[in-house]
């Protein structure tokens, strides 16, 4: 007989600024915005809840931030000292299952699935996953458990920050119904504004829409998506099923966003955050994933190889950058991601023959200065680029 699943998500609370905050005992109760600066130049990575009560949110112009919350606190993006406890997290995490899905920087899926027995409950498993992160970390995060991916993922959104939530397999439409239009992940501003236009206001409205209709207004992707959901079925999101080895990184803009300048800023984030990981785990990589979610909820996953290991933060921006560029039309984007694929063990991936001597020593130089940046950071010591990725462009930010 086959076991039901059993899915836990973990979400740090706003974890950029919680980690600042942590290190800063004197910006705890103050909205504190990590990204951009206080003269309004670049763009919100992340911010506090105390900063959200003003409106302020990721991927917002660092300009309408400040006119927002005058008062805040602009710190720069410390992206390394976020990913150093980001990792020594998610080793705690794997301690509860042996099979942990690290979707960012501040999220998992934990496959609790015939864990009882050994670990007891998933719900006593959760509250032990929160203390354990807040005893050693004095961080908080939000836990959702469910039978799939996506309601766990709902789940943990419902009661933040530093909530738990526990959707029982079987009562998966039940929990939908009681959410609001808004509370629905993956439903932005924009598709709520044409479901109200066709008067559907309540997750029930939504709920009694034949999915034919759907499609009829929406297409086929946006239809079938906004008909899943609405009965709590798991619409294929958060897929666990992987051809090889690989480790990505990607994020749902709480907006769709359609600013190049934003989405290349997000873009090298994320490539950044698989390159920690790529370089904590000891791997090699020739294969550069994108993965796009346009606005009519359409997703388009391209990937390209080239002849040589990945070394470093900057090649894997600029082949991921030309992909975004190839594949990206301007349009709305909902989602962004990024990662490697089919990385294996250094001694597996036997490497071509250069053509020019010295383009091959300055890729090797750059994947031994990121190294020695990822080592100083995982020593206390923040070191962050300055004017984008360049072997010169680093500086110490302590």
């Amino acid at each position: 007989m086959a076991r039901n699943t059993v899915y836990c998500h973990v979400d740090l609370d706003a974890f950029y600024a919680s980690v600042e905050q942590l290190d800063k005992p004197e910006l705890r109760g103050k909205p504190v915005i990590v990204g951009g600066s206080e003269h309004g130049r670049g763009v919100v990575s992340a911010c506090s809840y105390e900063a959200r009560t003003y409106g302020v949110h990721s991927a917002m112009p660092a300009a309408e931030a400040r006119r927002r919350a005058p008062h805040a606190v602009f710190l720069p993006v410390r992206m390394g000292r976020y990913q150093e406890v980001s990792a020594r997290i998610m080793a705690v995490l794997s301690e509860y299952t042996p099979t942990l899905q690290q979707i960012s920087v501040d999220e998992a899926f934990l496959d609790l699935t015939g864990t009882e027995r050994l670990s007891g409950h998933p719900v006593d498993i959760g509250r032990r996953i929160k203390r354990r992160i807040h005893e050693a970390f004095g961080l908080t995060a939000s836990v959702g458990i469910g039978a799939t991916r996506f309601v766990a993922k709902m789940a943990s959104d419902f009661d933040k920050p530093d909530g738990l939530h526990y959707v029982e397999a079987g009562g998966e439409e039940d929990f939908v119904l009681g959410l609001d239009l808004t509370d629905l992940w993956g439903l932005g501003r924009k598709t709520r504004s044409r479901l109200e236009a066709l008067g559907i206001t309540r997750v029930s409205h939504l709920h009694a829409q034949r999915i034919e209709t759907l499609r009829g207004h929406f297409g086929e992707a946006a239809g079938t998506f906004l008909y899943r959901i609405a009965r709590g079925i798991d619409p294929g999101i958060f897929s666990g099923a992987r051809k090889s080895h690989s480790i990505s990184s990607e994020t749902t803009f709480e907006r769709d966003i359609s600013d190049p300048d934003i989405i290349e800023a997000i873009l090298l984030d994320l490539c950044e955050q698989v390159m920690y990981r790529r370089y904590r785990e000891g791997g090699v990589s020739r294969t550069v994933q994108l993965k796009l979610r346009k606005h009519d909820f359409s997703t388009r996953t391209v990937r390209r190889s080239v002849p040589n290991e990945i070394g470093s933060t900057d090649e894997f921006y600029r082949e991921a950058r030309r992909l975004l560029v190839e594949r990206w039309d301007g349009t709305p984007l909902r989602l962004l991601g990024c990662g490697l694929e089919n990385v294996q063990s250094p001694e597996s991936l036997a490497k071509q023959p250069e053509l020019f001597d010295q383009t091959h020593r300055s890729a090797e130089r750059r994947r031994r200065l990121e190294e020695a940046v990822f080592k100083l950071r995982e020593g206390g010591i923040d070191i962050r680029k300055a004017g984008g990725f360049r072997e010169e462009g680093y500086k110490d930010s302590t």
